[in-house]
């Protein structure tokens, strides 16, 4: 794929002061500033990873694609102009305000800004966590994923399956429409919701600790309104998460446990059974696609639906078989 990683993402805000206490006391990103007028994350030892910008408008966004060097940002540019996409090279001083050696943006069909770049910058320092947790996921993976709210899918989709060569991961019908997309063995690194409306729905950071989603959690429901989506575990990428309401007009999910797939075997499907196993009431939605939501999820419980826990070598610790039943479902006995 010629796109490789979500690597930064940015927004408009004049609330630096209330960015900054979200980002460090609950989600435990590292805080650096910039400017009077710019505030970044680290989330690893990248120099920055979230971008918050009180000189861009409020709702105003963009998100940083990582490609692999030179070569391949040129060829990602001309794939571009080929399908007639107005790509525009960047000037040095950008490149190096989003601290990157090279850059290119253009426009997706909904209007979302996009860049893409290579060789982003690396901290001589340490990533130092704005409260205590463990860290987060990135690497290879990126960012994380960031879900966009579309107007219509069909007009917005083939910009990204077809011109950027992004791979469907899979893709629900109810209790809304969407599609998940991925770049890299992330489950997925883009989602897009259609609503009616083009904007920025959530984006996702996943964190090495179940316990640190679950303090980010406590942390969260201390907060009047903080709390958009409750803690719940989705069908698709396996995920345990919650959704804090950000001081902008989206939200930020932590989360745990996410899914890696194999992107040149996958085969995409459609999700019948909802997007959550468990949990995740989503104030966001419209009462009769809330009560539909949880009417699914309640059809997964009758039905005892099931995914296995997906961790990282050294994240868990295997309990001995003390039960015959249990043996026998899990195929020990």
């Amino acid at each position: 794929m010629p796109v490789q990683a979500l690597g930064y993402v940015g927004f408009g805000s004049a609330d630096l002061d209330g960015w900054r206490q979200f980002g460090t006391g609950l989600v435990g990103l590292q805080a650096v500033e910039r400017s009077a007028s710019l505030l970044a994350f680290r989330m690893d030892d990248r120099k920055q990873r979230i971008v918050i910008d009180r000189s861009l408008p409020e709702g105003a966004r963009f998100f940083g694609w990582e490609v692999a060097d030179a070569a391949a940002l040129d060829a990602l540019a001309a794939r571009l102009e080929a399908a007639k996409v107005d790509v525009t090279a960047e000037p040095q001083t950008l490149a190096d305000n989003r601290r990157v050696r090279g850059l290119i943006s253009f426009r997706d069909p909904a209007g979302n800004r996009l860049e893409a770049f290579y060789d982003a910058e690396v901290d001589d320092t340490p990533f130092s966590p704005g409260r205590s947790i463990s860290g987060f996921r990135t690497g290879p993976l990126g960012v994380g994923h960031a879900v966009l709210t579309v107007e219509n899918i069909d007009t917005v989709m083939p910009f990204y399956v077809d011109v950027l060569g992004f791979g469907l991961s899979d893709y629900m019908q109810k209790p809304f429409r969407a599609y998940f997309f991925h770049v890299n063995a992330r489950h997925h690194s883009l989602a897009l919701i259609e609503t009616g409306r083009n904007g920025m729905h959530h984006l996702m950071v996943e964190l090495f600790s179940l316990d640190d989603v679950g303090q980010s959690y406590d942390v969260a429901l201390n907060q009047a309104e903080r709390v958009s989506v409750t803690l719940g575990r989705h069908t698709n990428d396996l995920m345990t998460s919650f959704y804090a309401k950000t001081p902008s007009s989206f939200m930020v999910e932590c989360g745990w446990g996410g899914r890696e797939i194999e992107p040149q075997t996958w085969q995409p499907l459609e999700l019948k059974d909802g997007p959550s196993l468990w949990g995740h009431e989503r104030v966001w939605l419209p009462p009769e696609d809330r009560d539909l939501a949880r009417e699914m999820r309640m059809r997964a419980a009758a039905a005892g639906l099931r995914a296995p826990v997906q961790v990282m070598d050294g994240n868990y610790k295997l309990m001995t078989g003390t039960c015959a039943w249990w043996d026998g479902v899990s195929g020990k006995g």
